[in-house]
């Protein structure tokens, strides 16, 4: 006698995988793919200028160090805000999920600081090949983190209607990845743009 699997309102893949998560593995690995290819462009041009402001003359770089420290614990407010829903912790998994909000609103707002900064020294979009990959690659990663805070806080108003349970976990799981994905991608550019600079021959 056979009997029909039961009803979770989720589809698996063949390899026991949600197809949400297949799916944003898949976005992943195509954004992995489009920032790789800006810090490509970065690096390749970012020596070429012919005319400044340069990197050394605009970085500030225990200002941008504070920023990324801030982006970085954003991912440990998120892991809590996982293991709570998955507790069942609705409560909990809300106040982690405003805390991670609030430290990527705060890391947006001191990259538009920075922005404004290195525009009154003059380092403009059309100055320089610097300029012109720096403001691409640091400008598409913040509207990557402007769209996370926005699913945090989306999460966090769908929770207060009741509509995410322990049952519901796999949406703040996968809303995770994207941030945690974020945070590992300004871990790469804050080291080859910030830290690592080309030596001037």
């Amino acid at each position: 006698m056979s009997h029909a699997p039961a009803a979770t309102g989720h589809l698996e893949t063949s390899t026991g995988l949600d197809n949400r998560k297949l799916l944003m593995w898949l976005f992943l690995g195509s954004e992995c793919l489009f920032f790789g290819s800006l810090i490509a462009a970065y690096l390749l041009y970012r020596d070429k200028s012919v005319v400044g402001p340069y990197p050394e003359d605009v970085f500030d770089i225990p200002f941008t160090s504070v920023s990324a420290f801030q982006l970085l614990m954003s991912s440990v407010t998120m892991v809590l805000a996982l293991a709570a829903i998955q507790r069942g912790n609705v409560r909990s998994m809300q106040i982690w999920l405003l805390a991670t909000a609030f430290l990527g609103t705060l890391f947006v707002s001191g990259q538009a600081y920075e922005f404004t900064q290195f525009y009154h020294e003059g380092l403009t979009l059309e100055m320089n090949l610097f300029g012109t990959t720096f403001f691409v690659l640091t400008g598409f990663h913040g509207a990557h983190v402007t769209i996370g805070v926005l699913i945090l806080l989306s999460l966090v108003a769908v929770s207060f209607q009741g509509r995410i349970q322990q049952k519901d976990s796999l949406n703040v799981e996968l809303a995770g990845l994207y941030w945690h994905f974020v945070d590992i991608v300004w871990i790469v550019i804050f080291t080859l743009v910030y830290l690592i600079q080309p030596v001037n021959t």
